[in-house]
């Protein structure tokens, strides 16, 4: 987001910077400061302090001179903004400093041509602008750091892939690849397109995708994403999805959307910043009015209003919520966490209801060994994987994938042959050997014991006689215990909603530790659980999968989407996890939580700092010595900014 975008969409001054980054402020901030150097050293004050006099014309008129450069190439910054913001009719923060340094430099220059008797404001109007430029220099810096969390995705891709032909292997720039070229992989290299592994076998690092930290295997079949960093395999893959079609490039976009979509304490700052542009102007002239019908000169009249209008400037409340967004976006984005609506992100702060959507939320999604049954679980495991050695069922995988996962060795087998609905039958170290159902051992007269499961059962006899069992089933993440366990212990209550039935949503939901369970509903029932919570009085979360849950996601305060992996441009929901792990749900709440305290932070000392600073800028207590110059204004309003930006950066540390 650039800071064009960033001052439009704020509020606080929709003028903006006029497409002015860090560098030219601080360039602009440094040759000020030479032109105001040359002010102040004539400045009378300053010759009578250090004893020295310089000729009456040079001390007349080099401020003048010095100060209509200033003007031009200092302040021109503020003016134009501030002449945007009356042109739109949205008056803030740049108007209120081009009225302030307006005002100095006209009366200034009537005082210098000898019109309008009394002291001039050179010194307080080179000082002003010096210190804004300083300001926004330090702002801009910092919203260059609140956004680099996001622009860093970016930086996640390579610039060149490795293209495999026949003939050779060149390297491309990535505008050149097409899909259905095959791509190297070197070890430690990053991935460069979204694709499948055709051949290779590795370790790959999705973390600054998936905010998961354990390496993923990856083999022939896998898929890999762009972006992602490869282990210690080469790793050859077809591409399937290059440039703006890849995963990361969807998230980066989503990401500026974010960013750019406004929630209700943003509205509620812009709308005060927008206030209190009035409130100064009223403030300046009621201020301006009072010393007037004090006795005061027109140069103390004009002094405070001028100091008014810089202390009143509303950029510290207009960057108080801005600043903690960009922040908590990019640092969503690297914990795998991406934030489509903003009010979405901002209602978890406060669920009290989390509703799991179980098949491919909660579980796996796939059919995976549960338990073992047998005197020797290895062997029977060993047993049945030799047998389903080159079978295509997903019992089969599911088995063989289990005994690689336990590293059994596997005895070689023959004459493997499949008997549909029933199982398989093979030769393993010389022994005939079924895997298959009830029903297949009651076909081959071999008894067996009963179990009693919400489970896929498969039986595994050899010679006649059955000599283990596997149950097989939608096994739950290995994140999902944790993350139902830690949210329970936040207060929250948690539930399971699900289209499955109610022996194997029973069975899940108490091994992740949930006990309240709707089962066998339909998608449009989902939402009404959703509405049941929410006419409690309860704000709900729901997690899906974003496809089949989507009334339910669209009801909930916070619909959020898990395991969208390369589909994130496809999910409905207000938030999307890339990864599959239950547990960002906690990281989401705790992020939510975290930023909305920075952003109520950032107003209260936004809105107190000009509830402080606007009846001392006014002059109520001159009566006993206190008067706040042009200078010491400006000062103290860069130093509120800077105090914002600062403790919105604070909001990483709070998340780590």
């Amino acid at each position: 987001m650039t800071h064009g975008e960033h001052t439009h969409h704020e509020g606080h001054g929709q003028g903006g910077h006029c497409g002015h980054d860090a560098a030219q402020f601080r360039q602009r901030f440094w040759l000020s400061l030479l032109i105001t150097i040359s002010v102040l050293v004539c400045s009378p004050l300053l010759q009578q302090w250090l004893g020295y006099t310089l000729p009456e014309v040079v001390s007349r008129y080099v401020p003048a001179i010095s100060g209509t450069i200033l003007l031009w190439y200092g302040g021109r910054v503020f003016i134009r903004a501030g002449w945007q913001e009356l042109r739109q009719r949205q008056p803030g923060m740049m108007l209120l400093i081009a009225l302030a340094i307006s005002v100095a430099y006209g009366y200034s220059l009537l005082v210098t041509s000898g019109v309008v008797a009394g002291m001039d404001f050179w010194w307080e109007l080179a000082s002003l602008i010096t210190i804004m430029l300083l300001g926004h220099w330090l702002e801009m810096a910092a919203i260059k750091r609140a956004t680099d969390a996001a622009h860093t995705l970016a930086q996640l891709l390579p610039e060149t892939a490795e293209v495999v032909t026949e003939q050779s292997i060149d390297t491309v720039p990535l505008d050149h690849l097409a899909v259905g070229m095959t791509v190297l992989v070197r070890p430690g290299g990053r991935v460069p397109v979204d694709g499948q592994v055709i051949s290779g076998a590795s370790q790959v690092d999705e973390s600054m995708l998936t905010g998961e930290s354990r390496p993923v295997a990856k083999q022939s079949g896998s898929l890999v994403t762009a972006g992602t960093i490869n282990g210690t395999g080469a790793l050859h893959v077809t591409t399937q999805h290059i440039g703006d079609d890849t995963t990361l490039s969807h998230i980066m976009e989503l990401v500026r959307q974010a960013e750019q979509r406004r929630s209700r304490t943003q509205v509620l700052a812009d709308r005060a910043a927008g206030y209190l542009f009035y409130a100064a102007l009223a403030t300046a002239l009621v201020a301006g009015a009072g010393w007037a019908l004090a006795g005061a000169s027109l140069g103390e009249v004009l002094q405070r209003v001028v100091t008014v209008l810089v202390v009143a400037c509303p950029h510290a409340l207009g960057l108080a919520v801005p600043l903690v967004v960009s922040i908590s976006t990019g640092l969503a984005a690297q914990r795998g966490i991406v934030v489509r609506d903003r009010r979405a992100f901002e209602a978890a702060r406060h669920v009290d209801v989390v509703l799991f959507d179980k098949t491919g939320t909660l579980t796996t999604g796939h059919l995976a060994v549960v338990a073992v049954h047998g005197r020797d679980d290895a062997a029977v495991l060993a047993l049945a994987a030799a047998a389903e050695h080159e079978a295509e069922h997903p019992i089969a995988a599911a088995i063989r994938h289990a005994a690689a996962d336990r590293r059994v060795a596997v005895p070689a087998a023959r004459d493997l042959q499949t008997v549909p609905g029933y199982g398989v039958q093979a030769v393993v170290d010389g022994v005939p050997t079924l895997v298959g159902n009830a029903a297949f051992m009651q076909q081959h007269q071999i008894d067996r014991d009963e179990i009693t499961t919400d489970h896929t059962v498969v039986y595994v006899a050899q010679a006649g006689r059955v000599c283990g069992a596997i149950e097989l089933g939608d096994a739950p993440r290995p994140g999902a215990a944790a993350a139902v366990a830690a949210l329970q212990r936040r207060g929250i209550t948690v539930a399971m909603v699900t289209g499955d039935g109610a022996r194997p949503a029973d069975a899940i939901a108490r091994l992740v530790g949930i006990t309240e369970v709707h089962a066998e509903v339909t998608p449009a029932e989902k939402a009404a659980i959703v509405m049941a919570y929410q006419q409690q009085g309860k704000r709900v979360c729901f997690v899906g999968d974003g496809v089949n849950d989507a009334p339910a996601l669209a009801q909930a305060e916070s619909g959020v989407a898990i395991g969208t992996g390369t589909d994130v441009a496809a999910a409905s929901a207000g938030i999307m996890l890339v990864g599959d792990d239950p547990q960002a749900i906690v990281r989401l709440i705790t992020l939510a939580q975290a930023t909305y305290r920075k952003m109520v932070q950032n107003l209260c000392w936004g809105a107190g700092y000009n509830v402080l600073m606007l009846p001392l800028a006014a002059g109520v207590l001159a009566p006993v010595g206190v008067v706040i110059s042009p200078a010491i204004g400006a000062v103290v309003m860069s130093l509120s900014t800077i105090i914002v930006a600062a403790n919105a950066q604070l909001l990483r540390r709070a998340v780590v």
